[in-house]
């Protein structure tokens, strides 16, 4: 064989590979084998949005029963004129655990934002999951930034060591960043996913330990259970945190889209220490003491001992201060990333400054209380910053927003009925009290069946929404209207049932806003009706003026089409 033929031969074998290779995932793809990695696909009810792709956290865990899902929060492919778009970015208590949809932070956020700048047009898009820690919040913040962000909000660090690929967890993957980056992107191959599915078959019958669905997913996640305070593992979580953290700021900086990076908050003063050693690091010891200088009214003792009790408490599932101090350093280091402190402002509402049960339910997810505060250090931040510009006399005041949020008594019922039932798990191991009852009203025969997944969410609000109407209870249909109407905010039917009932309760201005909004996404002669009719009756002659010759026009219109 002559050097040129062997060439080609060369050539050639080095192709085939790489051909076959090719012609697998081809194949692959167009059987629909697999899932799609990519952070948004279209919305299979409305082809002008996009949503949360369902599949998104599938590549950061080794095993898929652990896998979480998001949010299904609609926003337009193609960003209309006058609209605001905001993506939140973390985990559990990011996503509004255990209350989720308006419980969340996000969505006290929007629901202000909304009120106080009606003529902008919010979206804010959360795309945070449980079980999941920076790297996710890394690989999601790269993909969010392609999708023209006005600001970004990121509260993230609770999960680092036992989140997806933490380093105390079930689906950590050995190696260093570079070689967990490698895999994360080779996922995305169908291919991979192939193998990855192969190798899990082959030895399902072979493994010690199973995935056991019963348990919680925080008993599934966590396999490291006692990582000691400055331990080699314990200082990885940190540097990973900080690496991740580091990059996707770096990046948002790089492309001028502002970001709110929040310190975090844990409960220190009503959680005791779930594992602790029995050495001069000992939690228990310290969440004594604390306990003691608390009861004396030694408060500033107090609370630096709760601090060192959580810090030295072996099972991570409460961040250490480490990681605060590590935000509070990025958020100092490239322009146009702020420093929003959730923590200081929780001092500021927490008797003697410690972080505890008023704010907390548990060992990090806040009340309704606490989500209205995290809602309220961002939108402080945003403000301050310049990044919104609220008109003064405009503004709607935290306390007022306390009143009127559309959190109704099934939300509140519902986060407490799962809170009850995840301490009964592990690592709390607290039974439900033989005395708890838990009563006949409607409420609480709602979230009842919210909680045991009977009903669904908006399945929930319509019922209250029914029986409130029912009984002439305008207020509380109004808050389950207005809910829903927050939950889809492209929903012109929400909309309007939201402003026809802000009109029957005497709340003009948040009628004239729905009943805008409803014209907004639908502008039908029906609701250029409402808003004529409305302005008439709120006695706005100029406003409904307009409104009538824009009737005019679409009778017009009308009569030259027939």
């Amino acid at each position: 064989m002559n050097k040129r033929r062997l060439a080609w031969f060369k050539v050639f074998a080095l192709l085939v590979p790489v051909v076959l290779l090719c012609l697998s995932e081809l194949l692959l793809r167009l059987c629909n084998y697999g899932y799609t990695t990519a952070l948004f696909v279209k919305d299979p009810d409305d082809k002008t949005c996009l949503v949360m792709n369902p599949e998104a956290s599938a590549k950061f865990f080794s095993d898929p029963v652990n896998s979480t899902r998001g949010n299904h929060e609609r926003f337009k492919t193609v960003k209309a004129h006058g609209t605001f778009r905001i993506f939140v970015l973390g985990e559990s208590t990011t996503s509004g655990y255990p209350y989720m949809h308006n419980g969340s932070f996000h969505r006290w956020l929007q629901y202000r934002l909304m009120h106080t700048l009606p003529n902008l047009n919010f979206e804010v898009i959360n795309v945070s999951l449980t079980a999941v820690n920076s790297w996710t919040v890394l690989d999601f913040g790269k993909q969010v930034i392609h999708y023209q962000p006005d600001a970004v909000l990121i509260y993230a660090g609770h999960n680092e060591y036992y989140g997806a690929l933490g380093i105390g967890s079930t689906s950590r993957i050995a190696g260093n960043h570079f070689w967990i980056n490698t895999i994360l992107e080779l996922r995305q191959f169908r291919l991979v996913q192939l193998i990855e599915n192969g190798i899990r078959f082959v030895q399902q019958p072979f493994k010690n330990h199973k995935a056991d669905t019963r348990d919680n997913l925080m008993k599934r996640m966590a396999l490291s259970q006692q990582i000691a305070y400055g331990s080699a593992d314990y200082q990885k979580g940190i540097e990973q945190f900080e690496l991740n953290m580091d990059e996707l700021c770096q990046k948002m900086s790089a492309a001028h889209i502002p970001v709110f990076l929040s310190t975090l908050v844990s409960n220190e003063k009503d959680l005791k220490p779930f594992i602790s050693n029995a050495d001069k690091l000992s939690a228990d010891k310290y969440y004594q003491r604390a306990n003691l200088s608390f009861s004396k009214g030694d408060f500033r003792s107090a609370k630096a001992l709760y601090v060192k009790a959580a810090e030295f408490d072996l099972l991570r599932f409460r961040a250490p201060q480490a990681m605060n101090a590590a935000i509070r350093k990025i958020a100092s280091r490239y322009p146009g990333i702020y420093l929003t402190d959730s923590r200081k402002l929780f001092e500021q509402y927490s008797p003697h400054g410690i972080l505890g049960k008023e704010m907390l339910l548990e060992h990090v997810h806040p009340n309704l209380i606490g989500y209205a505060l995290m809602s309220e250090a961002y939108y402080q931040k945003m403000k301050s910053s310049h990044v919104i510009h609220p008109v003064a006399g405009a503004e709607i005041s935290f306390s007022t927003l306390l009143k009127q949020m559309p959190v109704t008594k099934v939300d509140s019922l519902y986060g407490a009925y799962q809170i009850m039932m995840l301490k009964t798990g592990w690592p709390f191991n607290e039974p439900i009290s033989s005395d708890f009852k838990r009563g006949a009203g409607i409420a609480e025969k709602i979230a009842g069946a919210l909680a045991v997944d009977r009903i669904s969410w908006t399945d929930a609000m319509d019922e209250l929404f029914r029986y409130s109407m029912k009984i002439n209870d305008k207020a509380t249909a109004l808050k389950a209207a207005e809910a829903v109407a927050l939950e889809n905010p492209y929903n012109a039917t929400y909309a309007t049932y939201a402003g026809r009932l802000s009109f029957d309760t005497g709340n003009f201005k948040y009628a004239l806003l729905y009943l805008k909004k409803a014209y907004w996404l639908e502008p039908s002669k029906s609701n250029l009706e409402s808003l004529y009719l409305l302005c008439l009756k709120i006695d706005q002659p100029k406003e409904a003026l307009t409104y009538l010759n824009k009737l005019r026009e679409y009778n017009t219109d009308k009569q030259q089409y027939r």
